[in-house]
């Protein structure tokens, strides 16, 4: 079984501009179209099981829209998580609307959300968000929208971790995408698991085999970042490290099983 624990998907009315808009940013040409059907087609492809799809809101007024668009997609092959937003000041609301609707987690980004990760806003959200049982997955290290100005940098993810004691935090892009040396340094070990959204083939080999096994292999996700990476291309690539089979099936799936709480 292989659970992608980072996708993206946008409904069909808006998936093709906002596409266009998110390639012009990250300067690559996306491996799907954006929607639900198309990313169906990469998981059979690819022999995914279930995808994660991950929504990025970028200003509170798409917190309700976006909630309700992810209602459509809680069982079968596409689980998506909630959205907010850390200048929502109903946060404690929207948060337990999310897990009354039945949704394991939500996702924040940063970044988009022009907020740094140590910010008294999101240690709020992320506290209360731990206290209903929900996962909290945030876009880590650097991004493509502002690379000079990381918003979520290992230093910060160890503030939170510390002082909100997150009980299913996980860190997007094997915990801070191209700060991995700094990840290491500050993250490796912590209570945190990480995903290996857009990084396969990127971060070196010997070094990705060294922060899975010191850090933890039951704290490690595999995750694409699809449509911004092939998910059979990195299917393929996991399957090829030097990792035992053990290693890998956690990593594929076992982890993600427990974490979202599914019987395989």
């Amino acid at each position: 079984m292989i659970i992608d624990f980072h996708t993206h998907i946008f409904p069909e009315k808006i998936a093709g501009r906002t596409l266009d808009y998110l390639k012009e940013i990250c300067q690559t040409e996306p491996y799907t179209d954006g929607t639900a059907k198309d990313l169906i087609r990469s998981q059979k492809e690819a022999g995914v099981d279930i995808s994660v799809a991950l929504p990025a809101v970028t200003k509170p007024s798409q917190v309700d829209s976006i909630n309700r668009f992810v209602l459509d997609f809680q069982e079968g092959p596409i689980l998506s998580f909630g959205g907010i937003h850390p200048a929502c000041e109903n946060y404690k609301e929207i948060l337990k609307g999310i897990k009354d609707a039945g949704i394991r987690g939500i996702k924040l980004h940063p970044d988009y959300q022009d907020t740094y990760f140590n910010d008294i806003r999101y240690k709020r959200i992320i506290s209360y968000a731990s206290e209903l049982g929900l996962i909290v997955s945030v876009h880590a290290g650097q991004d493509p929208k502002c690379p000079d100005d990381i918003h979520c940098t290992p230093g910060m993810a160890l503030e939170v971790i510390r002082e909100v004691q997150p009980q299913k935090l996980v860190l997007a892009h094997f915990g801070g995408n191209q700060c991995w040396n700094e990840v290491e340094e500050y993250l490796v070990g912590e209570k945190v698991y990480f995903d290996t959204a857009v990084v396969l083939g990127v971060i070196p080999e010997e070094q990705f085999v060294r922060m899975v096994r010191n850090h933890g292999v039951e704290k490690t996700l595999f995750g694409t970042d699809s449509p911004w990476a092939g998910q059979k291309e990195f299917v393929d690539y996991m399957k090829q490290c030097p990792l035992t089979e053990e290693e890998k099936e956690r990593i594929f799936s076992q982890n993600a099983l427990e974490l979202l709480g599914i019987s395989k």
